[in-house]
């Protein structure tokens, strides 16, 4: 079983593979298409996160940067609902899971 300090460590290193990959594109293309994915869910299912995310990513990208990489509760909350889905590849995905898979008991 995996204790929820280690997920919430997990969804950090994912935040910050993200944060390098939007960084690494001038336009910041995913933080638009993170913005359109979280309209669509928000049709779906209009939960208070997605309302949170829905405003943030209307921000300027170091805004939204800085909340992908909060640690706190909060950002720990947030990143479970995180709209930048699609931005790692499965092969990236995988690399940060395999890290932190021996925390598992």
């Amino acid at each position: 079983m995996v204790s929820h300090e280690t997920i919430d460590r997990r969804g950090l290193a994912y935040a910050a593979a993200i944060v390098e990959h939007i960084e690494s594109d001038p336009a910041h293309q995913a933080v638009k298409s993170a913005r359109e994915r979280c309209r669509r869910w928000l049709k779906e299912v209009p939960c208070p996160d997605l309302l949170t995310w829905d405003e943030l990513l209307s921000r300027p990208w170091p805004e939204i940067k800085k909340n992908l990489l909060d640690s706190s509760e909060q950002g720990n909350r947030l990143r479970q609902n995180n709209p930048f889905c699609g931005v790692l590849t499965p092969k990236e995905r995988w690399a940060i899971h395999r890290a932190f898979s021996h925390h598992e008991t």
